[in-house]
């Protein structure tokens, strides 16, 4: 058991490390300790909205006349859930996607957009890796 723990708190600062999460997920966990399971539910719903976010600006980015007013509230969105969950990677691959667009460089922003998306993926599969080893280590300890 006290392995188990040693490797997910590992895995944790990993996390940090890489930049893939920042402060403001150590606030929610700060959260947590009245509250088994809330910062996993708090980031279910995140990477629930924000896979569906993503799918909107890659809508808008299809169309032939793009709402620009609509993709700015998509990404802004976007970027403040992110900021707000503490998913610094996807935060910022959001901005430069966001700024391209911006920049009325919309086919590289369209090419852009990919890596949001595989910040976001890659960021959804390892707290899911993570929380998998926090609860079967809650269940080791029980």
């Amino acid at each position: 058991m006290e392995a188990l723990g040693q490797q997910i708190a590992a895995m944790r600062q990993c996390f940090f490390d890489e930049e893939i999460l920042n402060r403001y997920f150590i606030q929610l966990e700060q959260l947590e300790e009245n509250n088994h399971g809330f910062v996993e539910d708090v980031l279910n719903v995140y990477f629930r909205d924000s896979t569906r976010r993503l799918a909107n600006i890659e809508k808008e980015l299809q169309k032939i006349k793009v709402n620009y007013v609509e993709l700015d509230r998509f990404f802004y969105n976007l970027k403040e859930n992110s900021a707000s969950v503490g998913a610094n990677n996807v935060r910022n691959e959001v901005n430069k996607t966001r700024a391209l667009y911006r920049a009325a460089t919309l086919e590289e922003a369209k090419v852009s957009l990919e890596q949001p998306k595989v910040e976001h993926s890659t960021t959804k599969d390892k707290l899911k890796a993570y929380f998998e080893l926090a609860a079967q280590l809650r269940a080791d300890a029980d």
